[in-house]
């Protein structure tokens, strides 16, 4: 059996937790600012923690995390 390759893209984006939840970035805050509020920019430059729903996609993604 080959090795699994890891999806190198995916990798640069997500960080897996000691706990082996996914930590990744939130979108929609690298342009188009000026409309938002300073309390929505401020929230999206917290990490979120990946949904349930996309736990396993970025297990198959990240086979060795």
């Amino acid at each position: 059996m080959p090795k699994m390759k890891t999806h190198r893209g995916t990798a640069k984006r997500v960080k897996v937790t000691g706990t082996g939840k996914f930590k990744r970035h939130h979108a929609y805050c690298s342009h188009k600012l000026a409309c938002k509020t300073a309390k929505q920019k401020r929230n999206l430059r917290k990490s979120a923690i990946g949904t349930s729903a996309d736990e396993g996609r970025f297990a198959k993604l990240l086979p060795y995390a």
